[in-house]
């Protein structure tokens, strides 16, 4: 039984004791009252009709019509005239009770006054003696209306009483239930606060909850610092902090590899010509100084992302990679104006900049693409100015000529329904956590993967209409196979709008049990904005069994913090850590910090982009939950 049940049955227990209390000391009372007085006016109206038949003549008819007189006017039970030797001589008595109080009321209550009693003298001597009763009926009538009286009065009391335990339950019940919602957030592993109550019990524990909440949130601040300073140490150049080689490798062949928006963008590599010379002019320390210059120069034109993809190859060479970009014409001034501050930060020195800009794209491979860079690089380092920039223009294939024919072909494709590919997440044991649903959509007659048309849906603001088509296939896809567990991708924009939360929340409360198969998964690249948009998503739909993730989510990714009260089931980690990490201790190390951490907050960590065996053993051997990816095959 519920607290509030059992305050209510107090409340409620303790109102009909005070009026069974108070009505029993009350009809006690009233009736000892009464009896008292009765007993007086038996014995004073016996004495006084006694003392007139003593001086009247001792006629019997005269006393009886003395007797019968005083008994006609309706105020005694009995009236008796016994002889001196206590034979009857008149007996008068009244019928059975007459009124309307009920029974039970007087056989509870049933008076107990004893008989009037005189003696009547016939001169000096004992005439007889006379016996009276009062009548109760009236008694009982006035016992039982004041008693009703007091009901009501009772109850009008009572009703007043239970309007403010109303109140007062309701304002126990209120931060009541908001520290029991918390209770259950903890032990989920959502460490919320709350307001702290005023009731002071309550407020106690709401403090202590809330400490609890703080303290893990200081936690999870300090690890995901210290995991943050292990990725820089390990992944990233001391001197520039730019990712070195390997790891840029990495994450170029992660996003070539994959089908996704990203996949299409812009690169740009840096040589300094002439590094051992600037060296000499400038000595060791200023060297190093205009590095990091022109590393956070070059990161700077990244700003779609929390980080930029910038490495440094070798000594003197630095590649960035803008995913995103398409325009190398919209690209090129700024990118002249952050070279320029760089030669601008040495000016005693002859700092040469040779530049290349190269597009890439998802069916690119990597060597080929390098390839095109070094060349272009070439043809910049013959140049004779500080800053030559080489550009290498390549013709992209477009599906269709124009934006008008792009908009009118996504909104017919989008209106006519996605296709959703299936690829499975499995666990250790190779069972199927759920499957991954990329959406398809019929372009130029043919199904088109997200890379192609994200970039123009992105454009013309048709996020949230994709996105609840998508959602609306998963469910008739559930309704067919209501056993699987599917996820589906929510973009940034779908999360902000209000509306789309509203109709998105309205269309799986309809069907309930297949609402609680789908797993919604947000990007990793996350803003203070969307965070409080995707909290208040998981709070509309969590009631209703949806599991919530965030995908592509690199070793940067440093707002675990921040989600800890969201509430998310799992997270994906960005191929860019997985490729190759059966060889690599660094990647081992840092994947580990993320499933150790993520652990800590019940939340499963699964591996994106797994393209062999190896890869597959060496990750769970790391402490992964789940894997997809080219090489995980159901058996």
């Amino acid at each position: 039984m519920s607290l509030i049940k059992q305050l209510w049955l107090a409340i409620i227990a303790l109102l009909l004791l005070s009026f069974v209390g108070s009505l029993a000391i009350s009809i006690t009372s009233s009736r000892d009252y009464i009896e008292q007085e009765v007993r007086i006016k038996n014995a004073d109206n016996a004495t006084t009709l006694a003392l007139s038949m003593s001086q009247l003549d001792k006629d019997l008819v005269i006393l009886e019509l003395l007797i019968s007189a005083q008994f006609d006017t309706g105020y005694y039970r009995s009236i008796i005239l016994r002889d001196a030797e206590g034979e009857v001589l008149v007996e008068r008595r009244a019928d059975g009770y007459s009124g309307d109080v009920p029974a039970w009321f007087r056989s509870l209550v049933q008076f107990d006054v004893p008989t009037g009693t005189a003696t009547i003298q016939d001169g000096w001597r004992q005439f007889g003696t006379l016996e009276l009763e009062s009548q109760h009926s009236y008694a009982y009538a006035s016992l039982w209306r004041s008693m009703l009286e007091l009901a009501g009065w009772f109850l009008l009391a009572g009703a007043i009483s239970l309007a403010i335990a109303t109140v007062l339950v309701r304002g126990i019940k209120h931060p009541l239930v908001r520290v029991v919602a918390q209770a259950k957030d903890i032990s989920a592993r959502r460490f919320t606060t709350i307001q702290e109550p005023r009731t002071l019990e309550l407020r106690e524990v709401a403090q202590a909850m809330n400490v609890l909440s703080a303290n893990v949130r200081q936690m999870l601040s300090q690890e995901s610092q210290k995991l943050d300073e292990l990725r820089r140490d390990l992944q990233h150049d001391r001197v520039t902090g730019a990712l070195n080689r390997d790891v840029l490798m990495g994450r170029l062949a992660s996003l070539l590899g994959s089908d996704d928006a990203r996949a299409t963008g812009l690169m740009v590599m840096v040589r300094v010509q002439a590094l051992e010379h600037l060296n000499d002019q400038l000595g060791h320390q200023a060297t190093d100084q205009l590095l990091s210059t022109l590393v956070k120069a070059l990161a700077a034109l990244e700003t779609s992302a929390d980080e930029a993809l910038i490495g440094r190859l070798n000594g003197s060479d630095f590649l960035l990679m803008l995913p995103l970009e398409e325009q190398p014409d919209a690209l090129l001034p700024r990118l002249q104006q952050a070279l320029a501050t760089v030669t601008a930060s040495a000016p005693q020195a002859d700092v040469r900049l040779a530049t290349a800009i190269v597009a890439y794209h998802s069916d690119d491979e990597r060597g080929p693409l390098l390839a095109t860079l070094d060349d272009a690089l070439a043809e910049a380092e013959s140049g004779s100015s500080s800053t030559n920039i080489a550009l290498r223009q390549r013709e992209q294939g477009s599906l269709f000529g124009n934006h008008n024919e792009w908009r009118t072909a996504l909104t017919v494709a989008i209106e006519q329904g996605p296709q959703l590919a299936y690829f499975p997440v499995i666990d250790a044991q190779n069972q199927v956590l759920h499957y991954e649903c990329p959406a398809r959509l019929e372009l130029a007659n043919a199904w088109q993967t997200a890379g192609i048309f994200i970039p123009w849906v992105t454009r013309f603001a048709l996020e949230p209409a994709l996105d609840m088509a998508v959602v609306k296939k998963a469910l008739g896809q559930l309704e067919a196979n209501p056993d699987q567990r599917i996820g589906v991708n929510l973009s940034i924009a779908s999360i902000n709008n209000a509306q789309f939360v509203n109709e998105l929340r309205l269309l799986l409360e309809k069907q309930p049990a297949l609402a609680s198969k789908l797993c919604f998964e947000v990007p990793a690249t996350l803003t203070a904005h969307s965070i409080g948009s995707l909290r208040g998503l998981c709070s509309a739909l969590r009631p209703l069994g949806c599991q919530f993730g965030i995908e592509h989510v690199g070793a940067e990714f440093t707002k675990l913090a921040d989600l800890h009260d969201v509430g998310l089931a799992y997270l994906k980690v960005d191929s860019s850590l997985i490729r190759g990490i059966h060889v690599s201790n660094e990647q081992q190390t840092i994947v580990r910090g993320m499933a150790t951490l993520c652990h800590s907050l019940g939340i499963q960590v699964i591996a994106e982009g797994v393209i062999d065996s190896e890869e597959l053993q060496s990750l769970f051997r790391t402490g992964v939950d789940g894997a997809t990816g080219p090489g995980v095959r159901l058996s």
